[in-house]
């Protein structure tokens, strides 16, 4: 099987007049600092085949000279495909290690043009701070900068790291060290031949805006505010980390309105984004970002909801669909360990995980990180409205429990309440979790009175129990949703036993797919409405249609 056109992972060349070497060491490299991918040496870029060129037939021998040519050697393997004339396929890894150059010093990747096509380009030195930070072989947050000094730290900024520590419940064992050694322990400084020189680390925490805008001119922050298309705040600064985290925060108290909701006797206030989770996204988006690139955090309130994004992709081994389930490493792991010592970022390291509990607690829209790039990530939290019913259930259940409910659980409520009547696999298609993650969690939420279950396995569904219906409204629908279904047993049944003799317990389960009692309380109910009547007793008792009296 040939791929019939060129991606980021597949690349055609003719070979009719022989392939350069030197090319083939270029196009292995840029896979090898991309994503990997396959060479195929025998086809033309319109997909049409042409075939290998004799003198690169020698599998070995190329795959030997390839790995000889490349600075780390990349191992690459070799394939002859015989199609209408042969195709040499090398397949090449993605280096997981560093940074891949030819022999001769040339280092490239590859990235995919407006049109969609793929191209090799130049990985110039100042991407390779950003290659090695999402490879996490490097931590570009804990570099020292050797043109600073301990004079580019702000005596105000100190002083608010202090503060901050003690507002936050951080780590208040610092507040007992001398600054310098405070320095030493936060990884602000480093000792350097006996003297102390500040990190990234240091001076986007602490250094004055001269020290900023001299040592790190990349960081920056826009906030902005759009009602309709008006633009009401519109404010970029290139403050201390700390304050630019207070400043956000600040605008956002002010920008965030709030609702009083209703849970039983007593009212709850739901904010339109809830503070916590604006706080660890807002940390999330600094401590993340991309400090070797130009670019800003950006923050904007529209009508729609809220955006942060910041520069800097996704780091080796996250994707949308692990976002939640990924081991825990950002791309700056000193100064996330610093923010979390301080007491601004979740401790844990799972700070997404309060960015959704927050959605779900109260029946918002979930959080939406589908805008992201290569180049960016990008979080939506919706503008919606708390829904009361699944507020007070989640608030009911959490007061029983006497502890939060469970991240899987939050989400599988949040899946049944907009799909009720789901299976356990859509379940987990609709959450992104494992199937036998969901099995389990609503195992747990059935245990628990918060889901009823219908159906037998492999047929079972799931919905949610009537505590989360309460008002009139709701209840209808409950009520509508539970009962349709008898409904239906009813008339399948009826028809069942009009084509049939008669017919058993036995039959109604292999119709409906449910168990054994749910079957027999369906008949009993036919019989006592005169719809059906039995016809011998016992365990394998058999019923008969009845023919309607005109």
């Amino acid at each position: 099987m040939l791929p019939n056109k060129e991606n980021l992972t597949v690349e055609f060349k003719s070979d009719v007049k022989r392939y350069p070497d030197s090319d083939i060491f270029d196009a292995v490299v840029a896979f090898a600092n991309t994503e990997g991918g396959d060479l195929y040496l025998g086809i033309e870029d319109d997909g049409s085949i042409t075939g290998v060129h004799p003198s690169h037939k020698n599998t070995f021998t190329l795959a030997a000279y390839i790995a000889n040519n490349t600075i780390p050697p990349v191992a690459v393997r070799t394939e002859i495909i015989e199609a209408e004339q042969p195709v040499l396929r090398i397949s090449v890894p993605k280096s997981s290690s560093g940074i891949v150059a030819t022999l001769s010093g040339k280092v490239t990747h590859r990235r995919l043009k407006i049109d969609g096509t793929p191209e090799n380009i130049p990985l110039y030195p100042s991407e390779f701070a950003t290659r090695l930070s999402d490879l996490r072989t490097l931590d570009y947050s804990s570099m020292p900068l050797y043109e600073s000094s301990l004079t580019d730290f702000s005596p105000s900024e100190i002083d608010h790291l202090k503060t901050l520590i003690l507002s936050y419940n951080g780590d208040r064992s610092l507040l007992e060290l001398p600054d310098t050694d405070l320095f030493k322990a936060l990884g602000l400084v480093r000792d350097i031949q006996g003297e102390l020189i500040p990190t990234v680390t240091g001076i986007l925490l602490l250094g004055t805006q001269a020290a900023l805008a001299q040592h790190i001119p990349t960081h920056s922050t826009s906030f902005q505010v759009l009602v309709g298309t008006d633009v009401t705040v519109n404010d970029d600064f290139s403050l201390p980390l700390l304050s630019s985290i207070e400043k956000v925060n600040s605008y956002m108290e002010v920008q965030n309105t709030k609702q009083e909701v209703e849970v039983g006797l007593f009212q709850m206030s739901a904010y339109a984004f809830h503070p916590r989770a604006v706080r660890e996204a807002i940390v999330n988006a600094y401590s993340h970002r991309d400090y070797s690139k130009m670019g800003r955090v950006r923050i904007a309130l529209t009508d729609d909801g809220l955006t942060i994004a910041n520069p800097g992709g996704f780091i080796e081994g996250i994707q949308l669909d692990n976002l939640l389930d990924a081991e825990p490493h950002g791309r700056n792991p000193l100064l996330s360990g610093v923010l979390k010592r301080i007491g601004l970022a979740e401790r844990t390291g799972r700070g997404i995980d309060r960015i959704f509990e927050s959605s779900l607690i109260y029946g918002n829209s979930l959080p939406d990180y589908t805008k992201s790039t290569s180049a960016h990530v990008s979080l939506f939290i919706p503008r919606s409205n708390p829904d009361p019913q699944m507020t007070k259930l989640v608030a009911d259940e959490q007061n029983a429990l006497g502890r939060p409910l469970p991240l899987h659980t939050l989400f599988l409520l949040n899946a049944l309440r907009d799909a009720p009547r789901s299976s356990a696999q859509f379940l987990a298609e609709a959450t992104h979790l494992p199937l036998v993650a969901v099995k389990n969690t609503v195992e747990f939420c059935v245990d628990r009175g918060l889901v009823e279950a219908y159906g037998r396995n492999p047929h079972k569904e799931y919905m949610l129990s009537s505590r989360v219906y309460r008002t009139h409204d709701k209840h209808i629908g409950y009520v509508l949703q539970k009962d349709i279904d008898d409904t239906r047993y009813a008339a399948l049944i009826l028809h069942l036993a009009q084509q049939s003799t008669y017919i058993s317990r036995a039959d109604v389960i292999e119709l409906l797919h449910v168990d054994g009692p749910k079957a027999y309380r369906l008949i009993r109910s036919l019989v006592d409405d005169g719809k059906l009547e039995a016809v011998s007793r016992g365990r394998y008792a058999k019923y008969r249609y009845i023919t309607p009296v005109e």
